[in-house]
């Protein structure tokens, strides 16, 4: 696998940010002719959780190697604590990572841009972040993997900021700062059915008979949002999106968990090729 780190600089953000970016490299069984002018890969973009930037997913789990296995591209954005969303008084991260970072990655490297080629995950607030990608972007995503996500149930909002409050209460080491909904949202009590309530959308593509991605969703029964990892699955499933649910026992919001499921989601889960997508083969 090719693993590189590249810079540039966002409209969007206003600044220079860093994208990790992983690449499929050639086998001794794919021969001489690996390489050719045109090639694609399928793409899965990773989003990272509260607190982490696009390092985390290369440094604690086996991404590179797994991605290599399956023939797929892997971009890994920061986004830092901005729960991809736009700041009302700051920068736009939601259009950052929705519209420019695909059109920047798809111009510079050989990453397919048709909808079946391309898939999103997340971990914790890269979660939520993936459940949003998928459902206000469904037009350019096939499949959707949500690992312990953050669930932002309209109606239980406070409970994101509640829940955090309360892991933290007894860890004095503890100095990350709370989730602040008003930063991040405006005003909270207008958040329902705003242009962040990803539940209002998913509901709506549905009335609008989009193309659903397919989710598959994914949590420990020791974490800590299993209750809202559970409610939003029930929720897609209800509204009749194609829901994979699986309930792992013995695991908390962990990294070793966050491995297992990326190891699964790539070698069963996700509808993968595993090969490289030459130009005569469309």
């Amino acid at each position: 696998m090719t693993v590189l780190q590249f810079n540039f600089l966002s409209k969007y953000l206003g600044y220079q940010t860093n994208v990790t970016i992983c690449l499929p490299r050639p086998s001794q069984e794919d021969g001489a002719d690996f390489y050719r002018p045109g090639m694609k890969f399928q793409t899965l973009y990773l989003l990272h959780g509260y607190s982490g930037d696009d390092t985390d997913y290369r440094d604690f789990t086996g991404i590179v190697r797994y991605a290599n296995e399956a023939r797929v591209a892997v971009v890994m954005p920061a986004a830092y604590n901005a729960f991809y969303s736009d700041n009302p008084h700051g920068p736009r991260y939601w259009r950052y990572v929705s519209e420019e970072l695909p059109q920047v990655c798809q111009s510079l490297f050989p990453l397919s841009a048709k909808r079946e080629d391309n898939f999103v995950a997340g971990l914790s607030m890269g979660g939520h972040g993936a459940m949003k990608m998928g459902i206000m972007k469904c037009e350019a995503y096939a499949a959707v993997l949500c690992m312990s996500g953050v669930s932002m149930n309209p109606d239980k909002l406070a409970e994101v900021t509640d829940r955090r409050r309360a892991r933290h209460a007894d860890a004095a080491a503890d100095d990350l700062p709370t989730i602040d909904m008003a930063s991040l949202y405006g005003d909270p009590d207008h958040f329902k059915g705003s242009v962040n309530d990803v539940w209002h959308y998913a509901r709506l593509n549905v009335e609008a008979k989009k193309q659903l991605p397919k989710f598959f969703i994914t949590v420990g029964d020791k974490d800590f949002l299993r209750e809202q990892v559970e409610d939003a699955s029930a929720y897609l499933t209800g509204l009749g999106y194609d829901t994979t649910f699986e309930l792992v026992p013995g695991y908390g919001h962990e990294w070793d968990f966050w491995d297992l499921s990326l190891r699964k989601a790539l070698r069963e889960w996700l509808p993968l090729r595993r090969s490289v997508i030459y130009p005569d083969e469309g």
